[in-house]
């Protein structure tokens, strides 16, 4: 169910933290032009502090598992490409991550920075809350200790408790939409490949398709709700497929 869950959900997640930002002033390249780009400045920074609590939800359980990194490694793609030096960006942040997420020490301070970072603002507090609920249902349910971290943060945040378990139950409710291809021949087309194709071809397909598909929070700029929604099917589509056959595999 993980593998079926993460990628359906990429786009989903990606629009509803960014998508109040209108054209993503804030988040532009233009807006980053003269941006000075270091571990201090990136850590202090609101995306720094951002993926730093990315970095406790991920961690809550005990570990990050290869699909949870791999959804945090296209967030780190979408985040420094609107940076100066994307490269030296990227690794920063993968630097960020990996510090924080060994840490449970500082979650509420780096909440409480984060809330300073972006005064307090009811909009954005909303937007980077649905990441980090739908970040901890990535597995299918959320943890006891991930609910833990994440009260603590949305505390810290001054979140409005009616709207964490708003944004909760929608979370829950499109988990509960998501079902298995019908059968294994649809799961092929669906990928672009044949049962006699190899396991290597056949994830090569799955994760261009995913790709294709994944709506970054620059691509999406001026997107409708609509336009995301569709995205999102499509993923959901994608990953049923790849879910079908890798287990007919086994």
């Amino acid at each position: 169910m993980l593998n079926l869950i993460i990628f359906a959900v990429i786009g989903y997640v990606f629009y509803t933290v960014f998508k109040s930002y209108g054209k993503y002033e804030n988040y532009s390249q233009k807006a980053f032009k003269n941006f000075s780009v270091s571990h201090g400045s990136l850590a202090s920074s609101e995306l720094g502090l951002f993926v730093a609590l990315v970095a406790k939800v991920a961690k809550a359980d005990g570990k990050v598992d290869a699909l949870e990194a791999q959804l945090v490694g296209i967030m780190f793609d979408d985040i420094s490409a609107v940076f100066p030096e994307p490269q030296k960006t990227k690794q920063i942040l993968k630097d960020i991550f990996n510090e924080e997420k060994e840490r449970s020490d500082n979650i509420e301070d780096v909440a409480h920075s984060l809330a300073n970072s972006i005064k307090r603002n009811k909009t954005q507090q909303q937007q980077f809350m649905g990441f980090l609920i739908q970040l901890a249902f990535i597995d299918g349910e959320c943890s006891s200790s991930e609910e833990e971290i994440l009260s603590t943060i949305a505390e810290a945040l001054e979140f409005d408790p009616d709207a964490y378990h708003k944004i909760f139950d929608q979370f829950e409710q499109m988990m509960k939409n998501v079902t298995p291809k019908a059968n294994i021949e649809d799961a092929y087309k669906t990928l672009g490949v044949s049962k006699n194709d190899d396991i290597k071809t056949v994830k090569k397909a799955y994760r261009k398709l995913v790709r294709q598909y994944h709506p970054d929070i620059i691509a999406s700029q001026g997107k409708d709700e609509a336009y995301m929604k569709e995205a999102t099917a499509k993923t959901q589509e994608i990953n049923q497929a790849y879910e079908m056959i890798e287990a007919s595999r086994k």
